[in-house]
Formats: C-alpha cells, structure tokens, sequence
C-alpha cells in the first residue's frame, strides 16, 4: 500500500533579499529550513540523549558512513533494524557519504578511478570505498538523505589538482546517481544530494554544477569549504555558488560552522548546516551565547551564580550557575560536558528558528546586522 508522505519535497516558503525559509518534507518528518544538523557521527551526538536532541529543536541528524562501516558494520546496523532503531532516533537522518573522513582520516590509502582504498584508523584493516559501496552502505544504514561520494582536496593545493579532483567527484557522481537508483525500494522512499566542488575557483565550481544539475539530484551541497581557507575566503565563494545550483533545491554547506558563519551562509542562499563545533566545543567547555562564545573554564566564571545565558531557555541556562558549569570542568566532570553541549544544540537551534522568523519578516538584514554586532564585539 503506498503511503501518502512524500518521499521529499521541499518548498521555499519566504524570501528575504537571498535569504530564504522553507521546509522539506520526508516520510519521517518536516525539516524546517535554515537547519542545522547536529552530528551524530558514530550512531549517537556525542553527550546527548536522542530525546533531549529532539528536544532542543533539531528536526534532523547527521550520520557518518566511514565511522559506521567500520563500526559497528552497515551490515550489522541492518541487522539490527537500521540506524533509525539502532540509535532510536525516529526523524530524518543524513548521512554522508564517507570521502571526506577516508580523505582526513585515513594515512594509508589509494585513489583511482575506482574509488579509495584505505586502512581503517581503528585497527589497520583493509578496505575499498567506491561511489556503489557508499550507496550501499547508506541503504544498509537506512538513511534518509544520501550523499554522493566525492573526493574534497584543500583549497590550497594546486589548481590542476583541484580540476582533476572535482572532474573524478563528478564522475563518482554520475555512479552514485547510478548505486542509489538501483536499489529502488530505498530509492523510492530517500533523497539523494550531490556535492559541488572546486575549492575557490568559480569557473570550477560552475562546471561542478553543471555536471550536477545534468546528473539530477534531489538536494545539492556546497563541498570543499571550512577546511581551513578562512571565513572570508568561503564568504567568497558563497557569494556565486548558491546562484550555480537550483533554485527549487535545497542547498546544503557541509561542516560549518561558527554562528557568524550560519547567518552569512543564510544570506547567501544556503538552507542546510552541519558541523560538530557545538558538541566538540560542549565537551571542551566554550559554550556559544547570544553575546558571544564564552570559555567555562575561564576564572572569570568561579563565582559567576548567573546563568550561562539570561536569553536561553534551555536546561541548563534555567537550572545551573556559571559557577558550577566552571566547577565541573575544571574537576573533568563528565556532566559538564553533557550540559554545555546540551546548551550548545539549543543556543544553534534558537539561532535557526530566530532566522527562520526574520527572513518570514522581511527583517533579515536587520537581524544578522545585530547578531553580529553583539556575538563579534562580545569578548565572551
């Protein structure tokens, strides 16, 4: 019997100068956009409960296919239900598709045409991940958003290396297209995003989009940034790059990022987010305020009985001090980490319906102009 939610479908509801608000809607949910994806690398966001995730706002998680290939196993999460029940978390998850992690993590591997043989960072073991492999891999996992497979160089290589690196991804593209549209029961009920590259270089990037947009895909991500050219650097390229790609698509820019960096994304056109900053950042004590990052480990806080942020509703701003959010991680008390972390999804969550609400407004400039004067002047 078929079922009556859309397999995906995504609308743009306002727009605000290039700022746009909308909603995808899947067979497990709606996805409000702009959104931001909590990372949930290894079937879990690190320090959290899927149900205090869900309760901070987030309609939508990441998950990684190189970490969950290599452990537990595609193979075994299927067995086990799929990542939906394995990890109970029962809303749209994406994941992606593993080149960037086989790129950064991996000191022995191999790149052909093929695709990447590698030895896994946990013990040495041998494998090979091909475009087909990450498709199977991410339909073994049950995921509802696929990644194409590509290859993310720096942006400071070479330009000729750059070229041939994101001519392999479009050609890794076209076969993902391919492994994702042969398994036609996850097809029929998942969305597959293909991934622009070619660093800083616009006519790469407009060639890269090209090829994408003759391939076809249900979403499509802005790859190859956030990996170390510097904010202004990827402000340049998200200047063009958004306008490249469809309008009556999501677009997604992978692994970013700071707060600043969200709403001058969102101004440029971009409507989804991922990055691990807010949890990494939870665990080491930097939690991110309306005023600014501010570092719990800091002296400053030791006698500080206010709450983390006088703005924020969350847990951990209502119930607990300064004072004792600096305590526990000085002490290396793993409830410290747990409750910054818990702030941290719900301060980026707060920043995304707050955007949501003023590009509806027709307010967004006036928005970001003010976010950024309090969170950039702020010395936390």
């Amino acid at each position: 019997m078929a079922s009556d939610k859309p397999r995906f479908r995504f609308t743009v509801e306002a727009t605000d100068g290039r700022a746009r608000t909308g909603q995808i809607k899947m067979r497990r949910g709606t996805i409000r956009t702009p959104a931001f994806m909590p990372v949930g690398t290894a079937a879990t966001v690190k320090a959290m409960k899927v149900e205090d995730v869900r309760a901070t706002g987030a309609d939508i998680i990441l998950g990684n296919t190189y970490h969950l290939m290599l452990r537990p196993g595609a193979e075994r999460v299927a067995k086990l239900g799929g990542l939906h029940d394995f990890m109970r978390w029962n809303r749209p998850i994406l994941t992606d598709s593993g080149g960037y992690q086989v790129m950064s993590l991996s000191e022995l591997r191999k790149l052909t045409e093929k695709g990447v043989e590698f030895r896994s960072h946990i013990d040495g073991s041998k494998h090979m991940l091909t475009p087909e492999r990450s498709m199977e891999i991410q339909r073994l996992l049950g995921s509802d958003i696929v990644m194409a497979f590509d290859e993310c160089p720096r942006a400071d290589r070479p330009l000729k290396e750059i070229e041939e690196s994101m001519e392999l991804s479009m050609r890794w593209a076209q076969r993902s297209r391919d492994g994702f549209d042969s398994g036609q029961e996850h097809a029929s009920r998942s969305a597959l995003f293909g991934i622009m590259q070619g660093a800083l270089d616009k006519e790469l990037r407009g060639r890269s989009a090209e090829a994408l947009r003759a391939i076809g895909f249900d979403g499509y991500a802005i790859g190859g940034l956030a990996v170390g050219e510097g904010q202004e650097a990827m402000f340049g390229v998200l200047d063009y790059a958004p306008g490249m790609l469809p309008e009556d698509a999501p677009r997604y820019l992978m692994g970013v990022g700071k707060p600043d960096d969200l709403v001058g994304a969102v101004e440029r056109g971009v409507d989804m987010f991922d990055c691990v900053l807010p949890t990494r950042s939870g665990r080491n004590g930097q939690a991110f305020t309306w005023t600014g990052a501010v570092n719990l480990r800091n002296a400053a806080h030791k006698e500080d009985t206010g709450p983390l942020d006088p703005k924020c509703p969350c847990p951990t701003c209502t119930s607990y001090s300064r004072a004792y959010l600096h305590h526990l991680h000085k002490s290396g008390e793993i409830l410290g980490a747990m409750l910054v972390t818990e702030h941290n999804l719900s301060f980026y969550q707060q920043l995304m319906g707050a955007m949501r609400d003023a590009i509806a407004e027709g307010r967004f400039a006036a928005f970001a102009k003010e976010l950024r004067a309090s969170y950039l002047d702020s010395k936390g």
